[in-house]
């Protein structure tokens, strides 16, 4: 895929926009991303949330978790739209997507069922279940989008390479992102090598978008995106042109920047 720069004088006028925040550790930088969702959360009266999964956003599920058990916070009236599923792998299986969520947030709110939109992952109707998730991302605006990044700066599934005005899609997983996710597997080969995710044109249609990063392994990806320039050997790179982009770090991930 051809590769797309965007010059400097158009960083200096939507990059200024862009703000990071740096913490001591996951624990304070988890703290920081509930607070921005729970802003969200009470000051819309139907808002609409893009859910991340992997191992970055598990503090701040934990926390509005918390939130929810102290009846400080409600999911009544939330949407959700996560970013991406494995294709093919059973909607059951503990490392599915679907799995996640529900283990990590849904089982433990009282969001309504009928407000929870995650995409489907059957390898056998490929072009139908990106067709579908392209229509429900269209029904509601997202208001805040969480997202984390992978070590080679891919969002959702992203991969670099990915062009900027994609939509949903079935993106073929790039090998370094399948030996970064084997760890939740109990081999490589369990992973699986496909996967539908949300595209960068919906992502970056999100009112807010707020990026978390933790850990030395993410400092590289997070370098590039900060300093380097928007392309699409980038994904997250295209985050400095967002008009509301705040990423999240601790101090490890931050060490480049």
């Amino acid at each position: 895929m051809k590769t797309t720069a965007i010059s400097v004088n158009h960083l200096r006028k939507y990059g200024e926009n862009m703000k990071i925040e740096t913490y001591e550790n996951d624990e304070a930088v988890s703290k920081r991303a509930a607070e921005l969702v729970e802003t969200i959360i009470t000051n819309h009266q139907q808002p609409v949330l893009g859910l991340a999964t992997g191992s970055t956003p598990l503090g701040l599920y934990q926390r509005l978790i918390e939130k929810y058990q102290a009846n400080q916070l409600s999911f009544e009236n939330v949407i959700t739209y996560n970013l991406d599923e494995y294709l093919g792998l059973a909607k059951t299986h503990p490392e599915s997507y679907h799995a996640y969520m529900d283990k990590n947030l849904f089982s433990h709110v009282n969001i309504n069922p009928k407000n929870i939109h995650m995409p489907d992952n059957d390898a056998n109707r490929k072009q139908e279940i990106v067709d579908d998730y392209n229509q429900a991302l269209a029904k509601h605006p997202i208001d805040l989008q969480i997202l984390g990044i992978g070590e080679n700066a891919h969002i959702g599934f992203n991969e670099p390479g990915t062009p900027f005005d994609q939509k949903t899609f079935i993106v073929e997983l790039d090998e370094q992102t399948r030996q970064s996710n084997a760890r939740f597997f109990d081999s490589i080969d369990e992973v699986p090598s496909e996967a539908i995710t949300m595209g960068i044109k919906q992502i970056m249609a999100a009112k807010q978008i707020v990026l978390i990063a933790t850990g030395d392994n993410k400092a590289e990806a997070i370098k590039k995106t900060i300093k380097g320039p928007v392309t699409e050997d980038v994904p997250a790179s295209i985050l400095k042109t967002h008009p509301n982009c705040i990423i999240l770090l601790d101090k490890a991930a931050a060490k480049y920047v």
